[in-house]
């Protein structure tokens, strides 16, 4: 039987600095996260990190692990989440959610916080330069950021099997969860327009690599849990995404499909040959309908293969139950919506615009040329396409949708006000964030699955928290509810109650 697929998603973003001041992204970054946190920062605790582990049990000469850059500025907040400097980027990773449309709420949750910190940093910085960031995944010069989602997997299901099926899974689901993207980068073929932005910068089917030589499939084994249970597959071949449909298919029928990869539920064989090329290829052609050549000797086109996916995911469903792919109720509206989508796109692809991102932004990009009679190449397409992922509310085009009315919403904007301070319910990223919004100062750093407390005499005291779903408010409200004071809480952690 398949774990649950707790899930999160790490977002970097693009940013600068106009108007004057030090335009290093990398103190831009840091200004910007200081001024959120202000002196309520919480430190992390970088006890546990080993990027360097490769699920396959080995790391090639070649292979580059990320870099733990310590010296940056790094903090939880108290929804649960980090936000801290990622080599030269703001990043916000969510907390822990065990369901699509709670990683939605806390993905948004993220882009106001995000805008919150420009807004207090431009404050702070009075005139000596806006600091503006992007939700997007590249910079236009041949740089590329990522947006990552991490999903919790059984460390007994065979690395094989996974790396067999997510390369035709990553390769067509794009065709939903794309940004869109105006033109080509890192020395592709020219293109008007494709749907991912960021499938131009893979090059590898399976390795550990983040920011070379990018893999389809990502090695790095960095549970964050118990490890002898459980692994985190990290997934960096997806899109950042504005349009919420987007984001809950991606992560709820990647959630559906890795729970049959476990239960040994994927039907059919799908293996694409050269999964690198079709990766752009598929991003190349919007009609979603040219074929890919299978290494069974059949062809098939992206729909076609999703139209598989969704099938023995109907047939999972009806056999199996979506318990451990984030419920009944939220997993049964990912099938609808999956099923929508598809037969949407199989008809007319650009009836989607409001729904998908990449259809959304073609839509835009084409009102505008249809306008001012613009070609492709014409250089103000490139910065409405930049436009399109400005964080600043006033200055964001998608924002400008969603004011308009022609997005379609799945949330509401209290519910990601709420989810801005406060973590989900149902794991441990409660327990986390209750107990820095209750005793911040008594905190010294904190981590994915552990706490350390400064309880006032002694030494340091670490709470471990190494499963994902302990820590829930159904779990420790009523503990936490009869403390005081952290060392009231460690002692009754203690107990053998």
């Amino acid at each position: 039987m398949s774990v649950p697929k707790v899930c999160g998603i790490e977002t970097e973003y693009g940013v600068s600095r106009r108007g004057g001041g030090d335009d290093n992204p990398v103190v831009a970054s840091s200004l910007l996260i200081n001024a959120y946190v202000d002196d309520k920062r919480v430190g992390w605790d970088f006890e546990d990190e080993t990027p360097a582990r490769d699920a396959r049990g080995f790391t090639r000469d070649a292979s580059n692990p990320p870099d733990v850059e310590t010296h940056l500025v790094n903090t939880v907040l108290t929804n649960g989440a980090r936000y801290y400097v990622d080599h030269a980027h703001p990043e916000y990773s969510t907390p822990e959610c065990t369901d699509a449309l709670s990683l939605l709420l806390a993905d948004k949750a993220g882009e106001r916080i995000i805008a919150k910190s420009m807004e207090l940093a431009r404050l702070a910085q009075g005139s000596v330069g806006e600091i503006v960031t992007y939700k997007n995944n590249s910079d236009g010069k041949g740089n590329s950021y990522g947006c990552h989602e991490n999903y919790l997997m059984d460390r007994n299901c065979a690395f094989g099997e996974i790396v067999k099926n997510l390369l035709p899974w990553f390769v067509t689901r794009q065709i939903f969860t794309g940004a869109g993207k105006v033109g080509s980068e890192h020395d592709r073929e020219g293109i008007d327009f494709q749907i991912s932005a960021r499938s131009d910068f893979f090059e590898e089917e399976v390795g550990l690599e983040t920011t070379i030589r990018r893999p389809i499939v990502n090695t790095r084994d960095e549970p964050h849990a118990m490890s002898s249970q459980y692994r985190r597959l990290h997934v960096i071949v997806g899109d950042a995404n504005l349009c919420e449909l987007s984001t809950f298919l991606k992560v709820g029928t990647t959630a559906i499909v890795l729970a049959m990869i476990e239960d040994n539920a994927i039907e059919n064989d799908l293996s694409i040959y050269e999964p690198v090329r079709a990766l752009r290829e598929v991003s190349r052609d919007l009609t979603c309908s040219s074929l890919l050549e299978l290494r069974s000797g059949r062809s098939a086109s992206p729909l076609d293969l999703q139209w598989e996916f969704f099938n023995s995911a109907q047939r999972y469903a009806e056999r199996t139950g979506l318990e451990h792919c984030g419920g009944e109720i939220v997993g049964a509206e990912v099938l609808r919506r999956w099923e929508e989508v598809l037969s949407a796109l199989e008809v007319d692809p650009l009836g989607l615009d409001g729904r998908l991102d990449w259809v959304t932004k073609y839509c835009l990009l084409e009102r505008f040329r249809e306008r001012d009679g613009l070609k492709w190449d014409d250089p103000k397409l490139a910065l409405i396409d930049l436009q399109y992922h400005d964080v600043r509310p006033e200055r964001s085009l998608y924002e400008r949708l969603v004011q308009a009315g022609t997005i379609e919403r799945l949330l509401t904007e209290e519910e990601i006000e709420q989810a801005v301070s406060q973590p989900p319910h149902d794991t441990r990223a409660y327990f986390r964030g209750e107990c820095l919004r209750r005793w911040p100062k008594s905190i010294v750093a904190a981590n994915w699955d552990s706490i350390v407390f400064d309880v006032g005499s002694g030494s340091l005291q670490r709470v471990p928290m190494m499963d994902p779903l302990k820590g829930t408010r159904s779990l420790v409200e009523a503990l936490l509810n009869t403390c005081e004071t952290p060392l009231e809480l460690i002692e009754k952690l203690g107990t053998p109650h």
